[in-house]
Formats: C-alpha cells, structure tokens, sequence
C-alpha cells in the first residue's frame, strides 16, 4: 500500500465481536487503550473464568456486570437482538446476517438508531444517514461506541504519524502527468477535476453499484456532506 509502512510493532488484541456467550453475565476487568483501532476496549471475564476483549460502550465502568442473550436488560454494555431492542435505543456493533457477527458502527463515537419495526426486519439510522432494514434476529450492542473526541484529536508533529506507520503523502498536483491524472502542467495548475490515480472522480461522484444486491433493503440514501 502506498504511504504506509514503519512504524511501532503492535500486538493484535481479539475483539469479540460475536458476542455468542447467551445468558452468561460477564464483569469488567479493565478499560484498555487498543493501537488497532479508534476505540477503547474493555477486558471482561465470565462466569466460566474465560477472558475476552469486546468494543468499550460510552458509559461502561470497571466493575460492571454485563450480559448477552434473550430477556436481558437493554442497559449499556449488553447485547440483545434487535427484536428486543426498544425503539429509539442508540446501538453498535451491529450484525448484518444472522450469527455473523457485528461489523456496523464499530469506529469511535459512531452508534445507530432503532427507529422501527416492520415484520421480520428493523430500520436502523446508520451513522452516515442512510436508513436500512435489518432482520430482527440479528444482534447489536446497547450504547454508542466509545472514544468519541478520538476525531478532535491532532498529531501535533510529523515522527507521531510515522510511529503510527503512516508515512509522508504526495498531492497528485505535485507529481508528472504519467503519475497521475492531475499531475503536471505549466506553472502552479490546480490540477481539473478532482481524481483518484486511477482516474475514479472524488468530490461527490458515487461509487456504489447500481445492480448491488442489496439495494433493496436500503429505505433512505446516505446524506450528502455539502
């Protein structure tokens, strides 16, 4: 991958984001800083003394008892299906299939709404805007995620970005024209139409497939950033 490379060696900590141990509460041992990703983590032990690590909620304290599976209680930190979530509720880590595991709203600070039912599927506000069906019997995590001013933050020097593996990033106006698409020119040009190296237009132009499968459970289109 271009500009990434260097930086500090990292240890992969498992995040559960089945969250499969149904009706087995679980304390929380630590609140942990995770280098692999923008939000905190949270050390829990169960019952049967096994240890895992799982996505830390805004609001989970050490200390805590929380719980995953039907009849639990829609409090922070617990996983529920979406059938038994109550309307309104802010959730994350959300499955998309049944038993798949949650792979939506996962970043820090982001979260989802349950806004309604309807038969076998739910229709959850997702974080970008968009409104989309859901079946009920999948699961979802009570709370939003947590690390919210993870966006506020600033490097405040160049070595920071390298320890974070990320190295320098060249504009495509600074490169030749046989680098890409904006490159070149006489003089300082500010380069056309905004454009990804591959010639793909940015600045608005949508990527999604028209044919995606998928299309038909959206309800709502993600809002526009203008």
């Amino acid at each position: 991958m271009r500009y990434i490379g260097g930086g500090h060696k990292r240890r992969y900590r498992v995040i559960d984001f089945l969250r499969d141990k149904e009706g087995m509460s679980a304390t929380v041992q630590s609140i942990e800083y995770d280098p692999n990703r923008t939000s905190l983590i949270a050390l829990v032990t169960y019952e049967d003394g096994e240890k895992r690590y799982i996505l830390c909620p805004n609001g989970l304290k050490v200390g805590q008892v929380i719980v995953s599976g039907e009849g639990v209680a829609p409090e922070v930190g617990n996983t529920l299906t979406l059938a038994e979530i109550p309307l309104g509720t802010l959730i994350h880590n959300i499955e998309l299939r049944p038993g798949q595991g949650g792979i939506m709203a996962r970043s820090a600070g982001s979260y989802a709404q349950l806004t309604s039912r309807d038969g076998r599927y739910a229709i959850l506000k997702l974080p970008s805007g968009e409104s989309r069906m859901i079946l009920t019997t999948c699961k979802a995590t009570i709370g939003t995620v947590s690390n919210s001013d993870h966006q506020l933050e600033r490097s405040g020097k160049a070595g920071r970005e390298r320890w974070l593996g990320r190295r320098p990033r060249v504009r495509g106006v600074a490169m030749n024209p046989v680098d890409h698409p904006m490159g070149g020119g006489e003089g300082r040009a500010s380069g056309g139409h905004p454009r990804s190296r591959k010639g793909m237009p940015a600045k608005g132009f949508k990527t999604r497939a028209k044919k995606n499968e998928s299309n038909k459970y959206i309800v709502e289109r993600r809002k526009s950033k203008k």
